[in-house]
C-alpha cells in the first residue's frame, strides 16, 4: 500500500500495547486516546478481539468473498500462525437485527484468515477488529482507500464495485464520484467501462480475476469494429471456458482469448474480393466494387455480370 494510503491506518495502530489485557470472556479490548492536531479533538478508539463467526462481509464490500481461498490467502494464513495473532485490525460497524453483531467493511482477508485457521487446528486465534460509526458512502470511499493498490484485488471487482457506487451514492455523477475518491475522471471512466462490458465477454476470460482493465482498452475498438462478430466468438469461447470449469478440459489462457476476438473483428471487416473471370469485384463495408477492362466485350460483361447476380441472389 502507498504512504499515502498508510497514514489512514497510523493512527489506529500506534501505541497499542503487546500486553493488552484480556476480558474475562475472552474478548481483548484495547483503548487509547488520540489527539487530532487540527482540532485539539480527542477521538476515542476501541480496539476488540471477537470471534470471526460474529461478522459478516457489508454487501457492499469491494472483495468477492467466495474468491478467498486457502491458497490465495496462504501467505497472510502463514503470517498470522507465525505472528501468533492478528497483526492489523479490521474496519467494522456495528449490524441491526438479528444474526452477526458486525460488519467487515475492510478486512475480508484477515476475517477468512482466522476463519480458516480456527477451523483447522488453531482455535486460539481471534479477529481483530476496530469498530466504527459509517454511512454507507464513508464505508464505500475507506474500503476503497485499502484495496486501491492491492494485487490480490482484481480490476474487474474493483471495476464493479465503482459502477455500483456511482448508482448508490453519487446520483450517476461520474465528475463528482471522481472528486470524492481523488481520482481523474479519464481513470474513472475506465474502469466504469470494465464494469459494464456485455457477459459474454466477462465469461471468456478463465476467472473474473484475470480480466483487467487493460484487457478493457483492448476491447472497445474491437467492439466498435464489430460488436456481433466479437460477442458471438464470446459466446464460442465462454462454452469452452463453462467447460473447463465443470473440470472438462483446460481453460483458454488469456491471450488466447484475446487472439480470437481479435481475429473475429479483423475478419468481419476485411475487404472480400471475388472475381467472375474478367469482372473483379470486391466487398466491403456493405459496398460492393466492380472493376473490369476497358475493351471487355459487352457479350462477355453481360454474361460475367448474370453469373455474379445468380450466384449471389440466386
Amino acid at each position: 500500500m502507498s504512504k499515502r494510503h498508510d497514514a489512514i491506518f497510523d493512527d489506529v495502530l500506534r501505541d497499542i500495547p503487546d500486553d493488552a489485557p484480556v476480558s474475562r470472556g475472552g474478548s481483548r479490548f484495547l483503548k487509547r486516546s488520540n489527539a487530532l492536531a487540527d482540532t485539539g479533538a480527542r477521538e476515542e478508539k476501541v480496539l476488540r478481539w471477537v470471534d470471526p463467526a460474529s461478522c459478516v462481509m457489508w454487501e457492499g464490500h469491494n472483495r468477492a468473498y467466495d474468491l478467498l481461498t486457502e491458497e490465495n490467502c496462504r501467505d497472510l494464513i502463514d503470517s498470522i500462525r507465525a505472528q501468533g495473532q492478528q497483526e492489523f485490525p479490521a474496519i467494522v460497524r456495528r449490524r441491526t437485527g438479528q444474526g452477526a453483531e458486525y460488519e467487515v467493511i475492510c478486512g475480508a482477508r484477515r476475517h477468512f484468515a482466522v476463519s480458516w485457521l480456527r477451523a483447522n487446528n488453531y482455535p486460539q486465534f481471534r479477529y481483530l477488529i476496530e469498530v466504527r460509526d459509517l454511512t454507507d458512502e464513508e464505508a464505500f470511499r475507506l474500503a476503497d482507500i485499502e484495496n486501491r493498490d492491492r494485487a490480490d484485488l482484481s480490476d474487474y471487482e474493483r471495476a464493479r464495485d465503482y459502477a455500483r457506487a456511482l448508482s448508490l451514492y453519487y446520483g450517476g455523477k461520474q465528475k463528482a464520484m471522481a472528486a470524492r475518491l481523488e481520482v481523474s475522471e479519464a481513470w474513472l471512466s475506465r474502469y466504469l467501462y470494465l464494469a459494464r462490458l456485455p457477459q459474454p465477454l466477462i465469461r471468456a476470460w478463465p476467472r473474473i480475476t484475470d480480466l483487467k482493465e487493460l484487457h478493457a482498452r483492448t476491447l472497445r475498438p474491437l467492439l466498435s469494429e464489430d460488436q456481433a462478430a466479437v460477442l458471438a466468438e464470446a459466446k464460442a469461447i465462454a462454452t469452452q471456458q463453462d467447460q473447463a470449469r465443470a473440470g472438462q478440459g483446460g481453460f483458454v489462457p488469456v491471450p488466447r482469448v484475446l487472439m480470437r476476438l481479435k481475429a473475429a473483428a479483423k475478419k468481419s471487416t476485411a475487404p472480400k474480393s471475388a472475381e467472375e473471370g474478367v469482372l473483379h469485384i470486391r466487398e466491403r463495408g456493405g459496398q460492393v466494387t466492380m472493376r473490369f477492362d476497358s475493351d471487355v466485350p459487352a457479350e462477355t460483361l453481360r454474361a460475367e455480370l448474370d453469373r455474379y447476380l445468380s450466384n449471389r441472389f440466386g
